[in-house]
Protein backbone atom coordinates (compact mmCIF):
# COMPACT_ATOMS: atom_id res chain seq x y z
CA UNK A 1 0.00 0.00 0.00
CA UNK A 2 1.79 3.36 -0.99
CA UNK A 3 2.12 6.40 1.39
CA UNK A 4 3.72 9.04 -0.91
CA UNK A 5 4.93 8.26 -4.60
CA UNK A 6 7.52 10.64 -6.48
CA UNK A 7 5.68 10.79 -10.38
CA UNK A 8 8.47 13.53 -10.87
CA UNK A 9 11.17 10.76 -10.72
CA UNK A 10 9.56 8.70 -13.72
CA UNK A 11 9.61 11.80 -15.44
CA UNK A 12 12.93 12.70 -15.22
CA UNK A 13 15.09 9.74 -14.90
CA UNK A 14 15.05 6.21 -16.53
CA UNK A 15 14.81 3.59 -13.68
CA UNK A 16 16.70 0.96 -13.89
CA UNK A 17 16.91 -1.10 -10.59
CA UNK A 18 14.75 -0.78 -7.59
CA UNK A 19 15.75 -1.64 -4.09
CA UNK A 20 13.55 -1.48 -1.20
CA UNK A 21 14.68 0.05 2.33
CA UNK A 22 13.86 0.54 5.42
CA UNK A 23 14.20 4.24 7.19
CA UNK A 24 15.06 4.83 10.44
CA UNK A 25 12.47 7.12 12.20
CA UNK A 26 11.13 8.51 15.27
CA UNK A 27 8.04 7.87 16.62
CA UNK A 28 6.26 11.28 15.90
CA UNK A 29 7.73 10.65 12.01
CA UNK A 30 5.64 7.10 12.21
CA UNK A 31 2.72 8.51 13.15
CA UNK A 32 2.42 11.51 10.90
CA UNK A 33 3.03 9.31 7.87
CA UNK A 34 0.39 6.74 9.18
CA UNK A 35 -1.94 9.79 9.07
CA UNK A 36 -0.49 10.53 5.45
CA UNK A 37 1.38 13.63 5.85
CA UNK A 38 4.59 12.45 3.90
CA UNK A 39 5.93 14.25 0.67
CA UNK A 40 8.97 12.73 -1.09
CA UNK A 41 8.70 14.92 -4.46
CA UNK A 42 11.80 16.87 -3.22
CA UNK A 43 13.50 14.62 -1.67
CA UNK A 44 16.80 12.86 -2.70
CA UNK A 45 19.27 9.84 -1.77
CA UNK A 46 23.04 9.77 -1.10
CA UNK A 47 25.60 7.82 0.52
CA UNK A 48 27.71 9.52 2.58
CA UNK A 49 30.70 7.02 4.22
CA UNK A 50 29.40 4.00 3.49
CA UNK A 51 25.96 4.90 4.15
CA UNK A 52 22.74 5.58 2.81
CA UNK A 53 20.67 9.23 3.71
CA UNK A 54 17.49 10.50 2.31
CA UNK A 55 17.39 14.20 2.35
CA UNK A 56 14.97 16.50 1.93
CA UNK A 57 11.45 14.51 2.60
CA UNK A 58 9.14 16.63 4.28
CA UNK A 59 6.86 15.07 6.92
CA UNK A 60 4.56 17.30 8.64
CA UNK A 61 4.11 16.82 12.48
CA UNK A 62 0.73 16.38 13.68
CA UNK A 63 -0.09 18.55 15.87
CA UNK A 64 -0.85 16.34 18.95
CA UNK A 65 2.64 15.71 18.89
CA UNK A 66 4.51 15.32 22.18
CA UNK A 67 5.84 18.29 24.12
CA UNK A 68 9.60 17.69 24.85
CA UNK A 69 9.75 16.76 21.20
CA UNK A 70 10.89 19.47 18.74
CA UNK A 71 10.40 18.14 15.45
CA UNK A 72 12.22 19.00 12.55
CA UNK A 73 10.20 18.39 9.72
CA UNK A 74 12.97 18.00 6.68
CA UNK A 75 16.15 16.02 8.84
CA UNK A 76 18.12 13.72 7.50
CA UNK A 77 17.07 10.24 7.50
CA UNK A 78 19.42 7.12 7.37
CA UNK A 79 17.95 3.99 4.72
CA UNK A 80 18.84 0.31 5.87
CA UNK A 81 19.93 -1.49 3.26
CA UNK A 82 21.68 -4.77 2.94
CA UNK A 83 25.47 -4.14 3.18
CA UNK A 84 25.99 -5.60 -0.71
CA UNK A 85 23.54 -3.75 -1.76
CA UNK A 86 25.00 -0.57 -0.40
CA UNK A 87 28.05 -2.16 -1.69
CA UNK A 88 26.79 -2.66 -5.68
CA UNK A 89 24.87 0.79 -5.14
CA UNK A 90 28.17 2.88 -4.47
CA UNK A 91 29.98 1.42 -7.09
CA UNK A 92 27.11 2.18 -9.88
CA UNK A 93 26.79 5.60 -8.20
CA UNK A 94 30.49 6.53 -8.25
CA UNK A 95 31.38 4.62 -11.39
CA UNK A 96 28.94 4.51 -14.13
CA UNK A 97 27.06 8.06 -13.61
CA UNK A 98 24.21 6.90 -11.94
CA UNK A 99 21.81 8.54 -9.11
CA UNK A 100 19.60 7.46 -6.67
CA UNK A 101 16.37 8.36 -6.36
CA UNK A 102 13.28 8.23 -3.97
CA UNK A 103 10.40 6.37 -6.14
CA UNK A 104 7.71 5.81 -3.50
CA UNK A 105 6.87 5.49 0.38
CA UNK A 106 4.90 2.72 1.19
CA UNK A 107 4.03 -0.39 3.44
CA UNK A 108 5.71 -4.03 4.16
CA UNK A 109 4.41 -6.25 6.58
CA UNK A 110 3.14 -3.31 8.81
CA UNK A 111 6.58 -1.20 8.49
CA UNK A 112 7.27 1.85 6.39
CA UNK A 113 9.61 1.23 3.55
CA UNK A 114 10.77 3.02 1.22
CA UNK A 115 11.57 2.76 -3.19
CA UNK A 116 15.17 3.72 -3.92
CA UNK A 117 15.39 3.64 -7.93
CA UNK A 118 18.90 3.42 -9.73
CA UNK A 119 18.40 5.87 -12.16
CA UNK A 120 19.76 8.05 -15.44
CA UNK A 121 18.89 11.20 -15.79
CA UNK A 122 16.78 11.86 -18.88
CA UNK A 123 17.78 14.69 -21.38
CA UNK A 124 14.92 16.89 -22.69
CA UNK A 125 14.50 15.15 -26.02
CA UNK A 126 13.75 11.80 -23.86
CA UNK A 127 11.02 13.65 -21.76
CA UNK A 128 8.84 14.74 -25.09
CA UNK A 129 9.65 11.38 -26.64
CA UNK A 130 8.08 9.60 -23.64
CA UNK A 131 5.52 12.46 -23.23
CA UNK A 132 4.64 11.50 -27.49
CA UNK A 133 4.63 8.00 -26.42
CA UNK A 134 1.71 8.79 -23.74
CA UNK A 135 -0.24 11.02 -25.83
CA UNK A 136 -0.46 8.30 -28.59
CA UNK A 137 -1.56 5.27 -26.11
CA UNK A 138 -4.58 7.30 -24.73
CA UNK A 139 -5.14 8.44 -28.35
CA UNK A 140 -5.02 5.15 -29.45
CA UNK A 141 -7.49 4.00 -26.37
CA UNK A 142 -9.81 7.03 -27.12
CA UNK A 143 -10.38 5.89 -30.61
CA UNK A 144 -10.52 2.13 -29.88
CA UNK A 145 -13.63 2.92 -27.31
CA UNK A 146 -14.79 5.29 -29.99
CA UNK A 147 -15.30 2.49 -32.63
CA UNK A 148 -16.98 -0.34 -29.99
CA UNK A 149 -19.25 2.25 -29.24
Amino acid sequence: MSIADNKKAFHDYFIEERYEAGLVLEGWEVKAIRAGRAQIKEAYVVIKSGEVFLIGAHITPLLSASTHVHPDPVRTRKLLLNAAEISKLIGKVERAGYTLVPLDLHYSKGRVKLSVGLAKGKKQHDKRDAEKERDWVREKARVMRDRRG
